[in-house]
Order: C-alpha cells, then sequence, then structure tokens
C-alpha cells in the first residue's frame, strides 16, 4: 500500500515536473533565439525540454506501471517507458547536433548577447527551481525501488546545475568575454550526447532482456539463497529479466525425487520470500525442478 501511494504521488510529480521543465525550456528557447542571441541561453532551453521530455517518460511509465498485465500484453507495460525514452533520447541528440553548429559560429565569429542580465535571470531561476525539486525528489525516491524515478531525480539536478553555467556564461558575456557562450554551449551538448547515449543504450539493453554486471550478481546471489533453502540440492539456471522498475525471471533447482509436490511447494514459497526480502523488485520468479523436469 505504501509503495502504491508512492507511486501516485511520484506520478503527478513527474508530471509537474514535465510542465515546469517545458514552460523554462520553452521561455530560454525564444528569449535566446530572438532577443537576446545567445547560445548558451538557447542551448539551456533545449536541455531543459530534454529534461521534460524525461520526466514525461517516467510520468508515462508510471502510468503504465498501474496497468495489469492482459491477454495480449502477458508481462505488463512496463518496457513503454523504454521505447519513449529511445525516441526522446534521439530527438534531444539531433536537437544537440544544432547547440554545437550554433556553439560553432560563436566560437569563430563571437558576437555580442543582448541583455544578459535577463537571460541570467531567467536561467537562475530554472537552475533554483530544478535544483530543489531534484534534491526534493532524490530524497523521497530513497523509500522507493522505482530506479526510474531516482534517475529522474537526478537528471533534474543535472538540469539546474547545466542552468547554472549558463547564468556563468551569461555573467561573462555581460563584461565582454562572449566566447563563453560558445564554450557552454559546448559543455550542454555534451553532456545531452552523453546522456542520450546512455539512456538508448540501458533502454536497449532493457528491450532485449540483455543482463548486464548487476543482473549476473544478482542472478548468483538468488542461487546463492535457493540453495540456502533446506531441502534444495543444487540451483543450477537463473535467468533474469528487467522490465521497467521491477525484475522478473526463472530458476531451476535439484530436490529429491520422493519429494512430494506440497514439500516442493512450500520450498518455492521459501525461496521467492527470501528473494523478495534481498530483492523488493523481484515481481516474480517461476522456480522449476529439475528432477521433475526429468521425470
Amino acid at each position: 500500500m505504501r509503495e502504491k501511494n508512492f507511486i501516485e504521488k511520484a506520478d503527478k510529480f513527474a508530471g509537474l515536473t514535465t510542465l515546469i521543465l517545458f514552460g523554462f525550456g520553452i521561455v530560454q528557447i525564444i528569449l535566446g533565439e530572438t532577443i537576446s542571441k545567445s547560445v548558451a541561453l538557447t542551448a539551456n532551453g533545449i536541455d531543459c525540454m530534454g529534461d521534460g521530455f524525461v520526466s514525461a517518460v517516467v510520468w508515462i511509465g508510471l502510468k503504465f506501471f498501474k496497468k495489469p498485465a492482459n491477454q495480449k500484453f502477458n508481462y505488463g507495460y512496463y518496457k513503454m517507458e523504454n521505447l519513449a525514452s529511445i525516441a526522446a533520447a534521439i530527438i534531444m541528440m539531433l536537437l544537440a547536433g544544432y547547440i554545437v553548429l550554433r556553439s560553432y559560429n560563436q566560437l569563430i565569429d563571437p558576437h555580442e548577447v543582448n541583455l544578459p542580465i535577463l537571460g541570467a535571470v531567467v536561467a537562475l531561476l530554472a537552475a533554483i527551481t530544478a535544483i530543489v525539486i531534484g534534491v526534493y525528489k532524490h530524497r523521497k525516491s530513497k523509500k522507493s525501488k522505482l530506479s526510474s524515478v531516482k534517475l529522474e531525480a537526478f537528471n533534474t539536478i543535472k538540469d539546474g546545475m547545466a542552468s547554472g553555467l549558463t547564468v556563468v556564461a551569461l555573467v561573462f558575456d555581460y563584461y565582454g568575454y562572449f566566447m563563453a557562450d560558445a564554450i557552454v554551449g559546448f559543455i550542454i551538448a555534451g553532456v545531452i550526447v552523453t546522456i542520450g547515449f546512455a539512456a538508448i543504450k540501458e533502454s536497449s539493453y532493457m528491450l532485449v532482456d540483455a543482463c548486464d554486471n548487476e543482473c549476473i550478481d544478482r542472478s548468483y546471489v538468488i542461487k546463492t539463497i535457493a540453495e540456502e533453502v533446506p531441502g534444495v540440492e543444487s540451483a543450477h539456471i537463473v535467468r533474469l529479466r528487467r522490465s521497467g522498475p521491477i525484475h522478473q525471471g526463472a530458476i531451476e533447482i535439484k530436490v529429491s525425487h520422493e519429494m512430494k509436490v506440497k514439500e516442493f511447494n512450500a520450498i518455492k514459497k521459501k525461496i521467492l520470500n527470501k528473494v523478495q526480502q534481498q530483492f523488493p523488485d523481484v515481481e516474480r520468479l517461476t522456480i522449476t525442478s529439475m528432477e521433475q523436469e526429468e521425470d
């Protein structure tokens, strides 16, 4: 019940964050492209929009998280957020290319930024808002097993730091150091590309059910937990797949061929309880007997 209440709160907060970041992003892009002519301000606006996309992806994921599995989607809708994440990352990387082009032009032919203090004030408001929201969400996310919510909190804090860099660039512009605008533009573009690649890699791994180092370590721990349960002679194949914020998997155990079905079911229950105590995000673990399969 507590996790469900947290999901509902995180759902609403992710939606609110999306609107706030989109709002700051649109204002900064319009100001940077029309009045201020600041590459850093435009870049930060695009970065805000990108972080808004991330919050939107988390919001969509939490919406689907609450939908039960059905006949068509047997394992639920968890991976919908991965598709949305890849789409958002591709869009943001294309926009990062535009930022690089603008930054390059500003670097080889620096021009004065109009009303840099006005841009700095807008960027400062965006920085303070993003950092406050990000820190609050980070503190709340510690109580949850939802990695997507934790990632969104980190991403919001990162947006606040990027906005802080924009403030620094615009202050330098005010004092005549126009190259600072281009340098910060390059930095923000690099951050966007780096995060975009990381998001595509992680989401792609999840879509093809790849098992990374953390997954391999978890599989070993689950195998050890199963073998410590009385009546289990050995555990062999452990398969795990991550779907959004939860894990699903299967394990094969070896038991005595004389064991009754009732005893085997009791062992399965013990294994599942111990595994979920260690890893609360393991939603489903199918446990089969090698002896039963051979018979």
